[in-house]
């Protein structure tokens, strides 16, 4: 990604008015996967256009997929092939012959960008195909680990493996009969989760997953509106249990996507530190598995409204208004942690203006993003003039002293961009962001909302 910087000042005025945020960027991703594999047309309304689900829309293209793209609008049309319609595109330029025994064959070489949840998911889809196919990415999303879905995959019968053997992508997928298995998950994962049971549609028998605490359930919830049979449970020990049958049809559905509650999370922590804010934004989504950060806010002293509560397709979502607060420092763990773990960077960096002392932990997780947001939001807040201690699995912040103005650099990652600018609102002088278009990666036009 061409490096950029941009500068970024304290605020002049209260941040007032009403804003809506891009569309949920998990749900876009599954709207469009299961869209292709489904009978009929599905219709997403507010999907994200941003690089991550981007990717997820060529790949699936590069399979033989039509999908209509209207980006003014927000609007996606998936024309599915169904369950067993996927397939390689030569035209397309993404095919190559393969090697070994199976080497006649057309091998589908898919580009998944920086996307974790691109590559993650997809190999659960095409580990049920009856064609080899070739995942890889950028250079960040080749080092992040995959051996967390290798495992689970290879039990079920498919043939995966890490090209390189280092339990990243690359990734080589071949035909292979799937069988059903219950598999317990080290960490609450959605991404890991999601795999299975999608490579749990092409099994031969029943599949589960056991999680040490429940992930978001974005998967389950819209497997269910397409026709699969998934069932979920909360068991009295906090695990999470999530099952489903081998499915011949999933049936095309019209998909209105909430806005991301991990946009909204930025503009949420602006307007709690800039004082005078009262900001209202609209039709945000507010799924259990997702709202961690509404909790900590809330925790943390902030004036937060949910207004206008209402549900679709199954995914509850509400306008916020947010109110300027006097925060104080709160410890954010166990089970909050998965609901919450992509809004951990802007969490720590709300917790840099909180009264006290803010512990995270259980977060290693955090450890293996587009960077390691251990280390980023450390390195970024010292730089502001923050007193913050990192752990092996989160940090110390505490919290009060003024930040300063510095230069940032964002490692490519997304979300440090969008945190740290958020932080620069609020502190003395101004501050300048390396590598700040990295952001549309997940929020296009970030800055342009800012502004």
């Amino acid at each position: 990604m061409k490096d950029s910087s941009k500068i970024i000042y304290p605020a002049r005025q209260p941040l007032t008015g009403e804003i809506q945020v891009p569309g949920d960027k998990s749900i876009s991703h599954r709207a469009v996967m299961l869209g292709a594999i489904a009978k009929g047309t599905t219709r997403i309304q507010n999907f994200l256009m941003g690089g991550d689900c981007l990717s997820t829309i060529d790949c699936f293209r590069r399979l033989g997929v039509q999908i209509d793209v209207n980006a003014a609008e927000g609007q996606v049309a998936v024309h599915g092939k169904g369950m067993h319609g996927l397939g390689v595109c030569p035209g397309a330029g993404n095919a190559q012959k393969t090697g070994g025994p199976d080497g006649d064959l057309q091998e589908a070489v898919l580009d998944t960008g920086n996307s974790g949840t691109t590559t993650r998911l997809i190999s659960g889809i095409l580990a049920g195909q009856d064609f080899p196919s070739l995942l890889s990415g950028d250079v960040s999303l080749n080092t992040r680990p995959m051996n967390r879905i290798l495992e689970p995959l290879t039990q079920m019968g498919a043939h995966i493996r890490s090209v390189h053997g280092n339990g990243c992508a690359p990734l080589s997928i071949r035909p292979g009969q799937l069988h059903g298995i219950h598999y317990r998950t080290k960490v609450a994962s959605a991404q890991v989760k999601s795999a299975i049971l999608l490579a749990g549609l092409f099994a031969d028998s029943p599949t589960s997953v056991t999680e040490p605490s429940l992930s978001r359930d974005h998967t389950e919830l819209m497997l269910r509106g397409f026709g699969a049979d998934v069932s979920s449970i909360i068991n009295e020990d906090g695990t999470a249990n999530a099952s489903i049958r081998p499915c011949r049809e999933l049936y095309a559905q019209d998909i209105v996507v909430p806005g991301d509650i991990s946009s909204a999370a930025y503009f949420i922590a602006a307007a709690l530190i800039v004082p005078g804010s009262s900001l209202l934004i609209r039709n945000v989504g507010i799924n259990p598995t997702r709202a961690g950060f509404l909790s900590v806010c809330r925790d943390m002293g902030g004036d937060i409204t949910l207004l206008n509560e209402r549900t679709t397709g199954g995914e509850p979502s509400a306008d916020l208004l947010v109110r300027h607060s006097s925060l104080h420092g709160v410890t954010i763990e166990g089970s909050l942690i998965p609901t919450l773990i992509d809004e951990l960077p802007m969490a720590a960096v709300l917790a840099a203006f909180a009264e006290g002392t803010t512990v995270i932990r259980d977060a290693a997780e955090l450890k293996v993003k587009e960077s390691d947001r251990i280390v980023t939001v450390t390195e970024n807040l010292l730089a502001m003039g923050g007193d913050v201690t990192p752990t092996a699995d989160g940090m110390i912040i505490r919290g009060g002293s003024p930040l300063h103005g510095a230069v940032i650099d964002s490692h490519l990652d997304h979300r440090i961009a969008m945190s740290f600018a958020v932080a620069a609102l609020a502190a003395d002088g101004e501050s300048r962001i390396r590598g700040a278009n990295c952001v549309d990666i997940s929020f296009p036009g970030f800055y342009d909302y800012f502004n």
